[in-house]
């Protein structure tokens, strides 16, 4: 069975069936991830950024290839020193049907398809945003994840895995089922394990589980899709 391995500062992940190469690191502009976690991210993986998810980067001086939004978020500072540096800038309306991170994901899969994408600077903030983001990230044709050194959401759907080796454990694990449904769901490593569990999205009963001090877990998945979110902090 082929394994795929994804590195963040904190974690390895390696999937069955989820191809990771390449990878590419997309800035939004929720809560912006710890500078020393996103340069350490941010190491041989090409940088987009999402609106205000520039100034993360113009503040940590990390250049980043594409720059994508309406420009409503971001400081005037940072759009400056993007279009001084000639980064190629995908400006779109405020008033627009897709949110600025929507475009994003598309914009991905338009110009490096099959890639792994990993969204940043995607939690805090609005629920409503957060809820969109959620939704079309684990529904976007590509592979990827929500992540930053507080809280991390992977997505598994059908007949894919997940091992994930940890430097902390986090102070919770959840399974969250993003499809009406999934089933074949299992996961060990933990306080509550589950084998062939069926998971309602209306009932998403799987939260607040506790790791084992092993600083390991194993989640699959059989259909569906699949949240599998970490948390760090009490947030």
């Amino acid at each position: 069975m082929t394994e795929h391995t994804l590195l963040l500062p904190q974690l390895r992940a390696e999937f069955t069936h989820t191809r990771t190469d390449p990878q590419l690191l997309l800035a939004a502009g929720g809560r912006a991830p710890a500078a020393s976690w996103l340069r350490q991210a941010a190491e041989g993986r090409p940088l987009w950024c999402i609106d205000h998810g520039l100034d993360s980067c113009w503040q940590n001086q990390l250049l980043p290839q594409r720059l994508i939004g309406d420009g409503d978020s971001a400081s005037p500072e940072a759009w400056q020193w993007a279009e001084k540096l000639g980064i190629p800038i995908h400006r779109f309306p405020p008033a627009k049907d897709f949110t600025d991170t929507q475009l994003g994901l598309q914009l991905a899969e338009q110009y490096v398809p099959d890639s792994f994408f990993l969204l940043t600077g995607a939690f805090g903030g609005r629920f409503d945003h957060a809820f969109s983001t959620i939704l079309s990230a684990a529904a976007a044709p590509l592979s990827g994840c929500l992540c930053d050194e507080q809280e991390c959401l992977f997505f598994l759907k059908e007949q894919e895995s997940l091992f994930l080796s940890l430097d902390r454990l986090p102070k919770a694990v959840s399974l969250l089922p993003l499809t009406a449904q999934c089933s074949g769901v299992a996961i060990d490593g933990v306080r509550w394990p589950l084998q062939n569990a069926l998971l309602q999205q209306l009932q998403p009963y799987a939260v607040s589980n506790e790791m084992l001090d092993k600083h390991s877990m194993k989640v699959a998945n059989a259909t569906g899709i699949l949240g599998v979110y970490l948390c760090w902090n009490d947030l």
